[in-house]
């Protein structure tokens, strides 16, 4: 968990500025003369554009409005079909349900994301988008994802809160498709304690996105805010000022994080591969590496495994200490039985690994050690 481990005094002399530069105005829209003209979102939007080199950017208070958001942008209305997989957070589900659609899911490959195979049977003339997760870290196969929604004439909503700074064929992902996602919780590899963003190259999809998360309003440059015309219904979904200020600094630090990611990764995967298998990345992509995973088949193994890494301080990241929010088949209060029972081979795949979080305040000395300890069972 690489951003939480590094707010310090970057981010509290960005906060600062808004009290100092800014006359504390925490909100992100109006008070420009008050605030001297200084919009703290609107530059780390425009920042994000630069780095991940997307068209458009739109930072909302979370992953999960910016997929609900997404979602609606695409058209998605109540009872249509949206599919995403198994090996998941249970966000992703949420935002489906919370717009009126269905979710369905699909099993995973041994990238452990979206089985791009059993995409294709789960396509009906009511599917309305799909929703593949680069999970932990690992890009999906998202060139194959991609081009089946293309021909089948899918939106594709590309979830990458758990993958910034990952890259398929040096593109980075949430750059596919109709629209990409990112979150920046504080578990994230650049934080905003909440806080997300919508990424996307569509002006149409961008123009709804940024209307509906702010109540609707089109900012007509001919009107003032407060007399702004209006054409749909909206809701509030705005970032503020200071989750703003925090971004700005921690954006920084990602080329940092994940160089020091890869470092700590790299030592586990030279030990560990030689005993176990490696969790599958495909050809041409780059992981953010901040989560390293193994499959252990042996049940005795894995549960001396799971017990050394909690004692030791490691921890375990998701799986399996979390596993109940991040595997649908835990998800009944929310998906239907026949969806359940359909992934029940990705439900065995997944219990058979292991999820080793990557932190920058633990030395890779440690993680060298750990892999040999791990390698000793």
């Amino acid at each position: 968990m690489p951003g939480n481990e590094l707010i310090g005094k970057e981010e509290l002399k960005e906060i600062n500025g808004i009290f100092k530069k800014s006359d504390g105005v925490l909100f992100a829209h109006g008070f420009d003369k008050r605030r001297k003209n200084i919009f703290r979102v609107r530059n780390f939007e425009k920042n994000l554009k630069k780095y991940f080199k997307s068209k458009y950017v739109l930072c909302v208070t979370s992953g999960t409005a910016a997929i609900k958001i997404a979602l609606k942008a695409c058209g998605v209305k109540p009872g249509d079909e949206v599919i995403t997989q198994a090996f998941n957070f249970i966000a992703t589900v949420e935002a489906i349900v919370d717009i009126g659609a269905i979710p369905i899911i699909s099993n995973i490959d041994e990238t452990l994301n979206m089985c791009p195979d059993d995409l294709l049977k789960k396509i009906t003339k009511k599917t309305k988008a799909v929703i593949p997760v680069h999970m932990l870290g690992f890009s999906s196969n998202i060139n194959r994802i991609e081009k089946i929604c293309k021909q089948k004439k899918i939106k594709l909503v590309e979830d990458n809160c758990e993958s910034i700074g990952g890259k398929y064929k040096n593109k980075f992902l949430g750059n596919f498709g109709d629209v990409g996602i990112m979150s920046f919780d504080f578990g994230k590899n650049i934080t905003t304690g909440e806080g997300g963003c919508i990424l996307t190259n569509n002006k149409k999809i961008y123009e709804y996105c940024n209307q509906y998360h702010d109540h609707g309003h089109e900012l007509n440059p001919k009107f003032s805010r407060g007399m702004d015309t209006v054409s749909r219904p909206g809701f509030n979904y705005r970032m503020t000022e200071l989750q703003g200020a925090v971004g700005i600094a921690q954006l920084k630090k990602l080329n940092f994080i994940l160089s020091e990611n890869k470092k700590r990764y790299d030592l586990l995967l030279k030990t560990l591969s030689k005993k176990f298998k490696i969790r599958y990345k495909i050809k041409d992509s780059i992981a953010s590496m901040d989560t390293f995973m193994f499959e252990v088949r042996d049940n005795k193994k894995r549960s001396k495994i799971v017990n050394f890494l909690r004692k030791s301080g490691m921890g375990i990241k998701n799986v399996p200490d979390a596993i109940k929010w991040h595997f649908a088949s835990y998800w009944g209060h929310a998906i239907s039985k026949k969806q359940i029972n359909s992934i029940r081979k990705s439900k065995d795949k997944i219990q058979k690994y292991i999820a080793i979080p990557i932190s920058i305040k633990v030395s890779k000395q440690i993680y060298s050690k750990t892999a040999k300890k791990i390698i000793s069972f």
